[in-house]
């Protein structure tokens, strides 16, 4: 039987994309129930640690959204702006190792469409280490600011937990029009005691340029933290949760909504920083991956 790709793939392919098409093998006698069947493509520019690959799903599906999951979570699924498929966001933790992992899909209200498990295949990835001599204060906070420490922790943790419905809708894009440092995923060693790794990217600027939100969200959290000094987190939505350190000023409060574009802040040096730059992370289901990937896997194609 002969196989045809879509026309997408190619120029997806040629772009550098990775790009698995997962449509079911068929024999003759199955292809009258084809309209039944679930197909799945999964959209990454790798499969590695830190990366967000998206799943397309293809079925005859309704309104009733198809189930997915990877990593034991589920992934949510939405409907795509142009309402021919279902997609969502897989999230390869930063500390994910190398391997075979299942995603699951399943359309349980179409009865001819058994569920389908797929290899997700990450490859290995080296993260750069830097290894530097920093002032005590820098490796060790001071013992009266460890409940604080450990209180925001918890409260950040807790927001990642949670689970909204879908707000964006478009691509992502740059939060500020600054070329960002590759530094996500790298390891430090400060005064030879290793750190965790660095779970989101930089972004050098001079204090008061204007930082905009990359996509819609819900701002469920504007405050001064410990480590982050002045802070805006982003509820997107489906799990997925933007970040932003160090402001020198807030431009919104808490259970503010913004779209694409909107004024966050502006850039600055607040909380355990050396000099003015914005730090931009992104949690996708409680994943730590690189939003520079995150903008590629939600760009339209």
């Amino acid at each position: 039987m002969n196989t045809r790709f879509p026309r997408w793939m190619g120029a997806m392919v040629a772009a550098g994309f990775v790009v698995i098409w997962l449509g079911p093998a068929r024999t003759t006698a199955a292809l009258a129930q084809a309209q039944s069947d679930v197909e799945v493509a999964l959209v990454a520019r790798a499969i590695q640690p830190g990366e967000v690959v998206r799943v397309d799903v293809t079925c005859m599906c309704g309104a009733t959204a198809p189930r997915a999951s990877a990593f034991d979570r589920d992934i949510p699924l939405a409907l795509s702006p142009d309402g021919t498929r279902w997609q969502g966001l897989i999230g390869i933790d930063l500390d994910v190792a190398p391997g075979v992992y299942p995603l699951g899909v399943s359309a349980p209200h179409l009865p001819r469409a058994p569920a389908r498990e797929t290899p997700l295949r990450v490859q290995p990835k080296q993260f750069r280490t830097r290894t530097l001599q920093v002032a005590p204060e820098y490796v060790e906070p001071p013992a009266p600011v460890v409940d604080r420490i450990l209180r925001e922790a918890a409260q950040l943790n807790g927001i990642y937990k949670t689970i909204t419905a879908r707000i964006w809708d478009r691509p992502f894009a740059l939060p500020l029009m600054t070329q960002p440092s590759p530094n996500f995923g790298s390891r430090s060693v400060f005064n030879g005691q290793p750190r965790s790794p660095h779970a989101g990217i930089d972004f050098g600027s001079p204090t008061g340029t204007i930082v905009k939100a990359p996509a819609a969200g819900d701002v469920v959290l504007a405050d001064d933290l410990y480590f982050t000094g002045n802070t805006v987190v982003l509820d997107h939505g489906a799990g997925l949760y933007s970040i932003f350190a160090h402001f020198s000023v807030l431009a919104v409060e808490e259970g503010d909504v913004v779209d694409v574009g909107a004024t966050l802040g502006r850039v600055g040096a607040t909380g355990r920083v050396t000099g003015p730059h914005l730090h931009w992370s992104v949690r996708l289901n409680e994943t730590r991956v690189d939003p520079l990937s995150l903008m590629e896997a939600t760009e339209d194609r």
